[in-house]
């Protein structure tokens, strides 16, 4: 027992939780050390060497830079599209009750819910049927059908704890609908949207499934990696650009956690 009165884990707990994180971060630390090794066409442990020029051969490579463009490109459009219907959408589930919100709210939240490869099979199936050739809007309209999801999650459960009194209190005090939105619900769900939005982006970028079946011949960086790992011409150039990828996507998840850790309070509740 400790001074401040909180128990102690016991030991067999902590060991098991060092082996977990171990077993979870031990092959991205792998990652990270074969970004810097000598050895070009095979992984070789211990690594024969440690260098850094791979980093300069992968920032002269036009396919890595070819591939991160679209990449980028891809995943801020999808993240775009899902602020705004995963916003609207949780406003009217949360805001409003009609025949049908719980189905509605279930149709919205399936798209993640399903495996990878059935969303991307309905989505191939859907762009033959209606003759739309794959192109950079195949794979946006793809990734947007998940980003919507965690804008949506997010959305809806901050839309739940801000009370409903502030914004007829608003109405009250003569503001129409867009005043009330800007000054009133948008104050209080910012914070919400941008994690989720960082979350979609960080989803759309490293997203490989329903990418191979959405976008045809053109390579994201997820899939350009994935065909370098079955054709490779320089190995420690894919784990560098793996490197990156763990980095991109680490961070905005990391700062959408502690965007949303404090917003389990009921904002306006004791107004």
């Amino acid at each position: 027992m400790r001074s401040d009165g909180s128990q102690s884990a016991p030991l067999g707990l902590k060991i098991a939780a060092a082996w977990a994180l171990l077993f979870l971060h031990l092959p991205i630390l792998l990652i990270f050390i074969y970004a810097f090794t000598t050895e070009e066409k095979s992984f070789v442990w211990p690594p024969p060497g440690l260098t850094t020029q791979w980093f300069a051969v992968t920032w002269n490579r036009p396919d890595v830079w070819e591939a991160l463009s679209l990449s980028v490109r891809v995943a801020a459009i999808s993240t775009a599209v899902a602020l705004v219907l995963g916003t609207l959408c949780a406003a009217a589930v949360s805001r409003t009750r009609f025949f049908g919100r719980e189905t509605i709210s279930l149709l919205v939240i399936l798209p993640i819910a399903l495996p990878g490869i059935i969303t991307g099979i309905a989505l191939r199936s859907a762009f033959s049927l209606a003759e739309i050739p794959f192109s950079f809007w195949t794979i946006v309209l793809g990734h947007a059908t998940f980003c919507v999801v965690v804008v949506y999650n997010n959305a809806v459960a901050r839309f739940r704890r801000t009370s409903g009194s502030m914004i007829e209190a608003s109405m009250d005090l003569g503001a129409d609908g867009f005043q009330t939105f800007r000054h009133v619900v948008l104050p209080n769900i910012a914070t919400a949207l941008l994690a989720g939005g960082m979350l979609a982006f960080a989803l759309s970028f490293d997203e490989v499934i329903v990418t191979t079946f959405t976008a045809g011949q053109q390579q994201t960086l997820p899939i350009w990696m994935l065909e370098e790992l079955i054709r490779p011409r320089q190995r420690p150039v894919t784990n560098v650009v793996a490197m990156v990828v763990v980095l991109v996507t680490l961070l905005p998840i990391l700062l959408a956690y502690y965007l949303t850790r404090d917003g389990d309070q009921i904002a306006g509740s004791g107004k």
